[in-house]
């Protein structure tokens, strides 16, 4: 953005003065700046390509048995609330012919959560990418995540978390491949100690 305000300011402003506040007091001044700024960041995936990002990493190598990304934290905006959600990515796949570099995976997350998001799309637009870009002979994704919108509002669930899956190739069509990528994410950091 340049020297000139952010439209959102403007409408962070309007907000704080229809829910009853005065964004002249001394808290309130810089909010509608802060916000703005907040909701640029928080959205900054819309300014990214995933292709962009993951070809200048995709790497001829001879193997083909599982490579999995697990425990990638991530932060979303629910874009029905527009309120955080969060937890943990867990990114599987068997290449064929092609790898790609393994922090690559993560800056996908990243890219994708940085938008209006709910989890289900998310956990299939990580799957897709990866399946478009690298062809390889299956991929795997599970996210688990706990959502403030059920938590602060509505149901008001503290302990409550969402998981879904996306399951491409033989990890949807192979049982010993689903098993595999299961068994795995489920080994926990501690047990590396």
């Amino acid at each position: 953005m340049s020297d000139a305000q952010d439209p959102v300011e403007g409408l962070v402003y309007s907000m704080l003065k229809e829910l009853g506040e005065d964004p002249g007091r001394d808290g309130l001044l810089k909010t509608p700046s802060r916000v703005a700024k907040s909701m640029r960041f928080f959205t900054q995936g819309y300014n990214a390509d995933p292709v962009e990002i993951l070809n200048g990493a995709l790497f001829d190598v001879n193997y083909d048995e599982m490579v999995l990304v697990r425990d990638i934290d991530f932060y979303s905006l629910c874009e029905h609330h527009m309120v955080p959600f969060f937890g943990r990515v867990h990114v599987g796949y068997i290449p064929k012919g092609k790898v790609l570099g393994l922090s690559k995976i993560p800056r996908l997350v990243e890219m994708l959560s940085r938008r209006l998001q709910v989890q289900e799309r998310l956990t299939m637009q990580i799957a897709s990418t990866l399946q478009d870009l690298l062809n390889p002979q299956g991929v795997g994704v599970v996210i688990e995540a706990k959502h403030l919108c059920m938590m602060m509002r509505g149901v008001q669930k503290q302990n409550s978390f969402a998981i879904t899956s996306s399951l491409r190739g033989v990890f949807s069509n192979d049982p010993k491949t689903r098993a595999e990528f299961m068994e795995l994410m489920r080994h926990r950091k501690d047990e590396f100690a």
